[in-house]
């Protein structure tokens, strides 16, 4: 049977995302960034192609590894200026009824308490289509903004998230029993207080003893996304993770990865396959080989070798303006973003070495995914190929230049995906969550989250 394939749209509330300098092609919208108009335009292009939904990414620092200062980055415009992910969507859902939205938000800044009440909201205003990107950060320009002298470490982040998403988990599921609201005109009697009660949270970073003061949303918790492929990461995605966000350069390195995962999964008492994992990539097509090649080409002359050197010295934690172009980066240690270096000993394991002049290279268009080129038909071959030797569900697909990138898939790749019964030609009706795994509205069981609903095996006040 023919393994259906899944498509999010990757973007951020900033010019150019992880393609430094293709904001100055003439065909790349991304200045459009702080308009209205391009948001909307750009959810009801991927909705009528039946788009996953559209992930934001954010982070609330400048990369100031390069070089040692944040020169580069505010000179490339390398992810700043940037704006906030969440008030993003209200709009787009006004314009569409089915696309998801994925925001990221981290656990290391903000209270839960006021956090819980804003994906309420947006669950509410979207008719249940939000999901939340858990991040635990990895700037420490973003720590010392907020009032500290750096990051914690890696795994405390991590540590940190697990009470975090506790108090949230909490809050969505166990303080609100679904009857709750009674509308009782004739008693003057809106919400019956018996069925309303106090969570009594008090743990290490968090005391919240109160209700949560929103009613339950069509989802109570959004479909929980995670990105962190590191062992720490890993764990805390089989845990928590409905949707599962990563990012190789190689099918071999993906496949290993994705195993991790689904193996995490099972030992989380879940089944494999009960998240959804998405690879990042950048496709490049045309109506001929001939032409995304040329295409691809121009879009080179435009990208920004030093933005790219910036997004990986952050992503690294590694000054790369101190190696030399052809040097090898070898084996570093960092407090950043641990499974990007995984990844490279991984590559490097397999006989792939990666240079400073590699990764600007690599890097210049779309971040850390691939960026395949070729006709409609090569790509379908590409996609189908990775998904069937990674076991992948899709990918998160990275633009070059927006929205021209996506529409290009649109034009060239899903017809062809779509003829081979490998894309879905409509939405399942219902909630993100239902759409991702058609297994109803509120989440599984198996889940964290299910522990803490009211009546739960593990208590709420």
């Amino acid at each position: 049977m023919t393994r259906q394939i899944r498509f999010n749209a990757f973007d951020m509330n900033c010019v150019a995302h992880q393609s430094s300098g293709l904001w100055r092609h003439p065909d790349d919208r991304s200045r459009q960034y702080n308009t209205i108009s391009y948001w909307t335009d750009l959810a009801k292009l991927l909705e009528s192609a039946t788009f996953d939904g559209i992930f934001i990414a954010d982070v609330l620092g400048t990369y100031d590894v390069y070089g040692g200062t944040n020169e580069a980055a505010i000179r490339n415009g390398a992810q700043v200026p940037v704006n906030d992910p969440i008030l993003l969507v209200s709009a787009m859902a006004a314009v569409t009824e089915h696309l998801g939205f994925g925001v990221t938000a981290g656990t290391a800044f903000e209270h839960p308490y006021p956090f819980a009440r804003r994906l309420s909201t947006l669950d509410h205003l979207t008719q249940g289509r939000v999901g939340w990107n858990v991040v635990t950060g990895y700037l420490p320009s973003a720590a010392r903004n907020m009032g500290q002298t750096d990051q914690l470490a890696h795994d405390d982040r991590y540590d940190h998230a697990d009470e975090y998403v506790e108090v949230l988990y909490k809050l969505w599921e166990g303080s609100w029993e679904d009857d709750a609201v009674v509308e009782d005109r004739e008693r003057g009697i809106f919400t019956d207080p018996s069925k309303v009660h106090p969570i009594g949270h008090e743990g290490k970073h968090f005391s919240v003893p109160g209700i949560h003061i929103s009613e339950p949303s069509p989802q109570r918790t959004p479909v929980i996304y995670q990105a962190g492929a590191s062992p720490r990461g890993v764990k805390f995605a089989a845990e928590n993770a409905e949707a599962i966000f990563v990012a190789a350069p190689s099918k071999e390195v993906l496949a290993g990865t994705v195993k991790r995962i689904r193996d995490a999964l099972e030992a989380a008492g879940r089944d494999r396959y009960d998240a959804r994992i998405y690879t990042l990539l950048t496709v490049i097509t045309g109506a001929t080989s001939e032409d995304a090649a040329a295409k691809h080409a121009e879009y080179l002359s435009y990208a920004s070798p030093e933005g790219a050197l910036t997004f990986m010295s952050g992503w690294m934690g590694v000054d790369l303006s101190q190696y030399e172009e052809d040097e090898p980066v070898g084996n570093v240690e960092s407090n950043a973003i641990q499974s990007v270096l995984q990844h490279l000993k991984e590559e490097a394991d397999l006989g792939r070495e990666w240079t400073v002049g590699d990764f600007g290279r690599h890097n210049a268009i779309g971040g850390l995914g691939p960026t395949i080129v070729g006709s409609g038909e090569e790509i379908a071959d590409e996609l189908q190929s990775w998904v069937e030797e990674t076991d992948i569900d899709g990918f998160n697909l990275a633009y070059a230049v927006t929205p021209g990138t996506w529409q290009d898939v649109i034009e060239h790749v899903i017809p062809v995906l779509r003829e081979r019964g490998a894309y879905p030609e409509e939405y399942t009706p219902g909630t993100l969550r239902h759409k991702l795994h058609g297994k109803g509205d509120r989440v599984q069981d198996s889940h964290r989250a299910a522990r803490y609903r009211v009546g739960a095996q593990t208590p709420v006040a």
